[in-house]
């Protein structure tokens, strides 16, 4: 999903040389360059079958000639190949099905190894946070939504050694951050963001997570004196998402900066595996390509709920996958953010002991893990939590946006209902979870 000059690629694939140059500095209203992707001429190979007539002859050829046994060998040995060939496809299809931040196949293994990001930085603990608004707000048109959210996308350019990385950001506060992918920096050495209009500025690196693929970066002052106030977009809860609910996606895929589609949430709380872990994340219809990456997945209500990551894609012509694209939650973002523009990095969230399973009752205790906050606190398995922090709990989830908000060291107040009791306990979160 970011792009880069690539002069080599994998065995068996094709690859596009591309190159991106860094823009101007203060430049304004750019003039597009747009340059013309042509595939290799594949003619279609057409063989005419012709029927045999009972002599054996098909009408009007010519007579067989004699048979040539070197030629029977060849074709033998080349059935054997295909037949190989084809049999490993069967068995490894599933494996060609392999989200790439680049536009030319599976990154080797070597490139899940972290690369320093040398990005001119911006200090920490600065006062800025991000907020989610748990308010859903008025339904609005796609028109609506893409005036609303495009000002506050910007399309984000990357210098590294092996090229220059394309991808996506969302400007989050009014003095200029901006939240992308960790994928779209990594490697980096200088950050420069063009604004939907036209008007291009180097930024500094404030933070980022490998982990949950976040970065946060900075838009100097020197950048916002010819800037002003920016547009901030607005985020909203993306535990408030059902499958079905309408969604947008703004980027530059391609570099074709401004680009919005549209889709639906396909799925909530999808588990997959990118760079050797395993991340949750929403799953959407919404196109999603090179580029888009960084950039925001918005409701119909014009509030950015996730970050648009990673795509299913596949190496092989024959085997097409449209419409799976993936993005992280904006439940997730809140303390991730904050946590990086806070300390630098993310802290770990605190371990509460416990397994749970929501049923038609609400939220069931099902096992309490030994030498652990809940267990010295006296949580029993088949309690049912009623409240966390004062917040009533219905859902696994519900508790998750609550420990979502606690370090190691607090303290959590669960109200438990066992049986025809109501009692109250404390949790001392001495460990961090795994």
């Amino acid at each position: 999903m970011t792009e880069r000059e690539q002069a080599g690629g994998l065995p068996g694939e094709i690859v596009e040389t591309y190159r991106a140059p860094l823009p101007e500095v203060g430049r304004r209203d750019p003039r597009e360059i747009v340059e013309s992707y042509r595939q290799p001429d594949r003619r279609e190979v057409v063989e005419v079958y012709r029927r045999a007539l009972p002599g054996g002859r098909a009408a009007g050829s010519p007579a067989p000639a004699a048979p040539d046994r070197r030629r029977r060998r060849r074709g033998f040995y080349r059935f054997l190949i295909c037949a190989a060939v084809l049999a490993g496809l069967a068995a490894g299809s599933r494996a060609v099905e392999y989200f790439a931040y680049r536009d030319y196949g599976p990154p080797p293994e070597e490139d899940y190894a972290s690369r320093e990001i040398t990005i001119p930085g911006w200090p920490v603990d600065q006062g800025a946070s991000l907020t989610l608004s748990r308010e859903r707000g008025e339904v609005l048109t796609a028109q609506e939504v893409y005036r609303r959210l495009n000002p506050a996308v910007v399309t984000v350019r990357c210098a590294a050694e092996d090229g220059v990385f394309v991808g996506t950001g969302v400007i989050f506060s009014a003095d200029g951050y901006i939240l992308t992918n960790y994928h779209v920096v990594r490697g980096g050495s200088g950050c420069y963001v063009t604004l939907d209009s036209g008007y291009t500025t180097e930024v500094r690196y404030v933070a980022g997570d490998e982990d949950s693929d976040l970065a946060v970066l900075k838009i100097p002052p020197e950048g916002l004196e010819a800037l002003g106030a920016l547009p901030a977009a607005p985020f909203g809860d993306s535990e408030q998402l059902v499958v079905g609910d309408p969604v947008y996606a703004i980027g530059a895929p391609r570099q074709l900066q401004g680009t919005l589609t549209n889709g639906i949430i396909s799925a909530i709380d999808r588990d997959i595996e990118v760079e050797g872990r395993t991340m949750t994340l929403l799953q959407t219809n919404a196109a999603l390509n090179s580029g888009n990456s960084g950039g925001p997945l918005i409701n119909e209500r014009g509030q950015v709920v996730g970050i648009n990551v990673a795509k299913y894609m596949s190496s092989w012509d024959w085997d097409s996958i449209e419409g799976l694209g993936f993005a992280i939650p904006s439940a997730q973002l809140e303390r991730i953010v904050n946590d990086l523009l806070k300390w630098g990095e993310v802290k770990p969230e605190p371990r509460l002991g416990i397994w749970v399973l929501t049923d038609e009752k609400g939220l069931l205790v099902q096992e309490v893990e030994p030498d652990t906050a809940a267990e010295a606190a006296g949580v029993r398995a088949g309690d049912y939590i009623v409240s966390a922090q004062g917040e009533d709990i219905r859902t696994n989830q519900d508790l998750f946006r609550v420990r979502r908000k606690l370090y190691v060291g607090d303290e959590l107040t669960l109200t438990l209902r066992r049986g025809e009791r109501t009692l109250e306990v404390t949790l001392e979160l001495d460990e961090a979870a795994e």
